[in-house]
């Protein structure tokens, strides 16, 4: 078992910056005057990745990422300003300051912006260490990496195919200090893999993550992958059609991330948009549909506060398939007259803004082999790409199947199937959930700092493949 105090036991395994100087630095300048009110973050990851493909390793690397923001507001105004180390803090400041006061001269009226203060957001109990720390990840170092990829490359070839994918270990590591008060620091570990198996015209794909390196279960994985690209060979074309789903804890999780655009983010919710704003309260999904953006479990990626410092709250989704609140930062909250449940957060080449980065569907009491032999005819889908939202208020997605999919023929996997365009609504979909596996993956949410969603395999009625007929399944809602 992980043991936490040894998780920085690598010195090559640190921080991207002193934790003590981050915040003494960060003191300094939203202290040192020129605002009504600052705060200002330091975002850090420093990331070892062993890349391969072609029976090789071809890419080791050694990534360290450091972003640095300060606020300033100024009679209600906010302006940032960022930097990508700590030795441009104070510039940063400054500049912050000047735009904040231009806006404030120029203004109409005063504005609403705030910090957070310790006396709104008084300290919380800190985050267990063993939810934040593995020691089993500070030892996933590149010799244990190694070894992982030996196996998946000698796998893939016994079986007549090839492997290629990136597995790696990181330290995420947030300081928040505001000028009323909060002063917080926190990293955690991460450990994550990713693999796709070809064998002729066949392939199958594993991605998984979370703090433990042991957790991912990488023998496993590697070779229930090569299994499933065995099987898959002969692909045929799927015939476009309404069908029963298995969809497996990828395709899960891909369709989960695109509930807060749907209307359980802070800025669609305070613009009255989306599922939140027409249905809180209604159940409108199936029984065994829980979901929340959850920080505060052992799943995913947890983390105690956000970038404003606020501690994170636990926030439904849905609750038995009834829909529940939206995420906030300080700014939404404020405008649906609520508290901040601590989700400002931030993507790259982007402003900061509300974001659900630990979305976690709760799991069932099913393997995913019983949800497949309770489908008389339908379809395994193992993961979705170039999935894009088409319909905010329908909740309609589409996207194209990939990877190990299979026709479902009296309780068993039977003709692998090529993939195909799918055009559905997610709402729909949940709607139809009859089965819920008991076991869970997590998948990263891209470009966002210490993003992550978590799923395990579904059993749902209705999912449309190709160009099957769009029929109404309820009133107010297309697929």
């Amino acid at each position: 078992m992980s043991t936490p105090a040894d998780a920085f036991a690598s010195g090559a395994f640190a921080p991207a910056v002193d934790r003590d100087e981050a915040l003494e630095r960060l003191a300094a300048v939203v202290n040192g005057g020129g605002a009504d009110a600052m705060d200002a973050f330091v975002l850090g990851r420093t990331g070892e990745y062993t890349r391969f493909a072609d029976g090789r390793i071809h890419q080791p690397q050694d990534i360290t990422e450091l972003q640095v923001m300060v606020r300033a507001v100024v009679d209600g105004h906010a302006a940032r300003a960022a930097t990508s180390s700590l030795r441009g803090l104070e510039r940063a400041a400054i500049e912050a300051i000047r735009m904040a006061r231009s806006l404030a001269a120029t203004a109409s009226s005063p504005g609403r912006a705030v910090v957070a203060s310790v006396t709104d957001h008084p300290d919380t109990p800190a985050l267990p260490a063993e939810l934040l720390r593995h020691s089993s990840t500070a030892a996933f170092d590149e010799g244990a990496r190694v070894a992982v990829v030996r196996d998946a490359i000698d796998s893939a070839a016994a079986a007549g195919g090839s492997a290629a994918g990136m597995i790696g270990r990181a330290l995420n590591q947030l300081v928040v200090v505001t000028s009323d008060g909060i002063a917080r620091a926190t990293a955690a570990t991460e450990a994550m893999a990713g693999l796709t198996v070809a064998v002729d015209d066949s392939t199958s794909h594993f991605i998984d993550l979370g703090r433990s390196a042991d957790r991912l279960h990488l023998g496993r994985a590697v070779s229930d992958t090569v299994a499933q690209a065995v099987a898959g060979r002969g692909r045929g074309e799927p015939t476009s059609g309404e069908y029963t789903v298995v969809l497996g804890p990828e395709a899960t999780a891909e369709l989960l991330e695109f509930l807060p655009g749907l209307g359980f983010s802070g800025e669609l919710a305070a613009a009255g948009v989306g599922l939140w704003s027409t249905s809180a309260g209604r159940k409108v999904a199936g029984e065994l549909v829980d979901v929340a953006d959850d920080a505060l479990v052992d799943l995913g990626l947890p983390i105690g506060f956000d970038i404003e410092g606020v501690p994170k709250r636990r926030v439904p989704f849905f609750g038995a398939g009834v829909v529940g609140s939206p995420v906030t930062d300080l700014r939404t909250a404020a405008q649906l007259g609520v508290r901040s449940s601590g989700h400002a957060h931030i993507a790259r080449e982007e402003v900061p803004e509300t974001r659900a980065a630990n979305i976690v569907m709760r799991t069932g009491t099913s393997t995913e082999a019983e949800l497949i032999a309770g489908v008389e005819r339908g379809v395994y889908l193992q993961r979705f790409w170039y999935t894009r939202l088409v319909d905010r208020t329908a909740g309609t997605i589409t996207g194209v199947t990939r990877d190990a999919c299979f026709e479902i023929v009296n309780g068993r996997l039977g003709r692998p199937l090529a993939g195909i365009r799918f055009t559905q609504s997610v709402l729909a979909l949940l709607d139809g959930v009859d089965g819920v596996a008991d076991v869970a993956r997590t998948v990263p949410v891209m470009n966002v700092w210490n993003g992550a969603t978590t799923a395990p395999a579904i059993r749902a009625n209705g999912f449309r493949l190709g160009a099957a007929p769009i029929l109404m399944k309820r009133e107010g809602m297309t697929a």
